[in-house]
C-alpha cells in the first residue's frame, strides 16, 4: 500500500487526505473550465488529463464549463473546437455547462453582498482604482463612494445593469480590506458595464460578472469538490474562499481551490494572447497550423492522443512552474508511431538512377513487412522497374570512408530489393547530376535465400520506381522558435525568435504506389526520414503529406555543435 501511496501526484494526495477525513466518495466532482478566447493547447492538455483523470481514477463526474465572461473575446468557433479537442484526446465530460448559465444567480448573490453592505458601487476610473489601490509595499485607501449606502448602491447597480452607464464609468466592487497584504483583497471589482452582445445571452446583459466572482460561485453552483487551477491562481484562493464564505451554507459542499504548476513547453510560446498574435499576423496558418502547440495543431501535424496522454502522465504535475523540453513529446510519439506506423518509402530529393543491366521493359514485385514491430501488420507489394529514384543526398561521385552510401566503383543495397553498384553518371551544361548509371547483382535479391542475398554491404538506401511512383507534396514542419525561451527576453520580442526554416514545401517528391489510396490522417513511416501522416489539404489526385517528427534529432546535433 505505502508503494501506491508513492506513486500518487500531490493532488491525489490532497483527495486522499480529504477522504481519509471523511469526505463522501460519491461526492467527488471535478471540472475543466477553459474560456472560449482561443484554440487549447499542449498546457491545457496537462489540465484536461489531471481533471479527466481524477476523474477516471475515482469514477467521478468531470463538467466541461465553459468561462464566458468576456463577450469581446470569446466566440462559438473556439467553443466547438474545445469540445473537438476533449473529444479527440479521448475524454467525455459529465455535463457541458456556461458560467453564463448563472449569471442570475451571480447577479442576485452581488444583489446579497450589497445589502449585506459587504459591496458598493464605485464611479472611480479604472485608473484612479488601480492608484488608490496601493501597492504591495504600501497600503491602499479607500475609494470615496465606499460608504454609500445600501439603497444607493442597489440603485446604481440596478442603472448599471439596465445599460444606464457607458463603458468604464461605473464597476461593482466588493467592501473587503484595502490594507490587505494580498493586492486582490483590496475591494476587488465583481462587475463591469459591458455593452457587448454575448455568444450564448446575446445582449441580455450590460454588466458581466469578473473571473473571480464567476470560478468560485460556479464551481459552488456546481459542487465541484475540488478546483483544480494553475499556479497563477493561488494568490487568488484567498479570494476565492472570501466569495465562498457570502454564499455558502452548511448543507452544501464547499469547493476546495488547490493549483499546479502550468505545463510550459520549450521553443514555443503558450500564451493564448501570443499564439492569437501569431495567427492575426499571418506568421502561422492559423490555429491548427502544424508548428502552433495547439492541440488541433499536434493532430494535425500527425500527433497522436494517447502521446499527448503519455507525454501529460510522464511530464507529472509539479507544484513550481519549470519548463518542459519538446523533447519528450517527441520522444512518445515517435515511440507510438514506431509501434503502429507502416513502413513505406518516399523520396524527397530525388536524382534519377538507371540500372543498366535490368532488362528494358522487366518490372517485378517485390514483398517487404508493413511493420517490423508488428508481427501482425502482413507484407506488401512495392514494384520494381529499370529506373529508380534515390535521395540526392545518398550519392556522391567521391566520398571519405565514413560515407555508407552509393559513390562511385562502391555498392549499396537497395532497400528490400538488391546491391546495386555505381559506374558512372550523366550531368547537364551546370554540372547536375541527371542520371546515375548503376549496374545489380541479379543474385542479391533481398529475401531471396541466395549467397548473393546475404552478402553483406555497408549501406541500405531507399528508393522508388520511377515508372510506379506517386508524385505528392510533402510538408517538412520543423519547431517554430529557434530559441529554446522565445517569450523570456525582457529586451525582444517573442517573434523575432521565430525559425525562417520551420516549413519547407517540396512540390515534387515521390512515393511508392502503396500510399496512393492514403486517406486523411493515416500516419506512415517514410523509412529512413521519419514519421508523415495525411495532411487535411490533401486530395486523390494531390497526396499532401506532413512530417510529424524526423527520426533523428537534429536539434541535439546543433546543440552539440555550439
Amino acid at each position: 500500500m505505502s508503494e501506491e501511496k508513492k506513486s500518487l501526484n500531490f493532488i491525489e494526495q490532497i483527495i486522499e487526505e480529504d477522504l481519509s477525513k471523511g469526505l463522501d466518495k460519491s461526492k467527488l466532482r471535478f471540472r475543466f473550465p477553459p474560456e472560449p478566447n482561443g484554440y487549447l493547447h499542449i498546457g491545457h492538455a496537462a489540465s484536461i488529463c489531471l481533471n479527466f483523470g481524477l476523474g477516471q481514477s475515482y469514477n467521478a463526474p468531470v463538467n466541461l464549463r465553459f468561462d464566458d465572461t468576456n463577450p469581446t473575446k470569446e466566440e462559438q468557433e473556439y467553443v466547438d473546437a474545445i469540445k473537438q479537442d476533449i473529444k479527440w484526446l479521448g475524454f467525455e465530460w459529465a455535463e457541458e455547462l456556461y458560467s453564463s448559465d448563472y449569471f442570475q444567480q451571480l447577479y442576485d448573490w452581488a444583489i446579497l453582498l450589497i445589502k449585506k453592505n459587504k459591496a458598493y458601487v464605485d464611479d472611480q476610473s479604472s485608473d484612479e482604482i488601480a492608484v488608490q489601490k496601493g501597492t504591495p509595499t504600501q497600503v491602499g485607501s479607500n475609494s470615496p463612494f465606499r460608504d454609500r449606502s445600501v439603497e444607493e448602491n442597489l440603485a446604481l447597480f440596478e442603472k448599471m445593469k439596465n445599460g444606464n452607464f457607458e463603458e468604464g464609468s461605473h464597476v461593482l466592487r466588493a467592501k473587503i480590506d484595502m490594507s490587505s497584504t494580498n493586492m486582490l483583497m483590496r475591494d476587488p471589482i465583481i462587475y463591469r458595464v459591458l455593452k457587448k452582445s454575448h455568444h450564448r445571452t446575446g445582449n441580455d446583459w450590460n454588466i458581466y460578472p469578473m473571473y473571480d466572482w464567476t470560478h468560485g460561485e460556479s464551481d459552488y453552483i456546481e459542487q465541484i469538490s475540488h478546483s483544480i487551477c494553475t499556479l497563477e491562481f493561488k494568490n487568488h484562493r484567498e479570494l476565492y474562499n472570501w466569495f465562498l464564505d457570502q454564499v455558502y451554507d452548511d448543507n452544501n459542499l464547499r469547493p476546495k481551490q488547490r493549483e499546479f504548476a502550468r505545463r510550459n513547453l520549450s521553443y514555443t510560446v503558450m500564451s493564448k494572447r501570443k499564439l492569437l498574435q501569431l495567427v492575426e499576423e499571418g506568421l502561422v496558418n492559423g490555429w491548427d497550423d502544424p508548428r502552433m502547440p495547439t492541440i488541433s495543431g499536434l493532430r494535425r501535424r500527425g500527433y497522436t492522443p494517447k502521446s499527448i496522454r503519455d507525454f501529460s502522465e510522464t511530464a507529472g504535475i509539479a507544484k513550481r512552474d519549470n519548463v518542459t523540453d519538446i523533447a519528450l513529446l517527441e520522444f512518445h510519439i515517435k515511440s507510438e508511431l514506431n509501434k503502429i506506423t507502416p513502413r513505406v518509402m518516399a523520396v524527397l530529393d530525388p536524382v534519377k538512377v538507371v540500372i543498366t543491366n535490368y532488362p528494358e521493359n522487366k518490372e517485378e514485385i517485390l514483398i517487404a513487412e508493413n511493420n517490423p514491430e508488428d508481427e501482425n501488420a502482413g507484407t506488401r507489394e512495392i514494384p520494381f522497374s529499370r529506373e529508380i529514384y534515390i535521395e540526392k543526398e545518398d550519392f556522391r561521385e567521391q566520398a571519405n570512408k565514413k560515407f555508407f552510401r552509393l559513390k562511385l566503383d562502391k555498392e549499396v543495397r537497395l532497400k528490400n530489393a538488391y546491391i546495386i553498384k555505381a559506374n558512372s553518371v550523366v550531368k547537364d551544361e551546370n554540372g547536375e547530376i541527371n542520371e546515375i548509371h548503376c549496374t545489380y547483382d541479379k543474385d542479391s535479391k533481398s529475401g531471396s535465400g541466395s549467397e548473393a542475398s546475404k552478402r553483406k554491404v555497408k549501406g541500405t538506401i531507399h528508393w522508388v520506381s520511377i515508372e510506379h511512383a506517386v508524385q505528392a507534396e510533402v510538408r517538412l514542419y520543423d519547431r517554430l522558435f529557434t530559441d529554446e525561451a522565445p517569450d523570456s527576453h525582457k529586451d525582444k520580442d517573442f517573434k523575432e525568435f521565430i525559425n525562417p526554416y520551420s516549413l519547407k514545401i517540396i512540390k515534387n517528391a515521390y512515393v511508392e504506389p502503396s500510399l496512393k489510396s492514403a486517406k486523411i490522417g493515416e500516419r506512415f513511416q517514410f523509412q529512413r526520414l521519419g514519421y508523415f501522416n495525411v495532411d487535411d489539404d490533401s486530395k486523390t489526385e494531390h497526396l499532401v503529406f506532413n512530417r510529424t517528427v524526423p527520426l533523428r534529432d537534429s536539434w541535439a546535433k546543433m546543440e552539440q555543435k555550439k
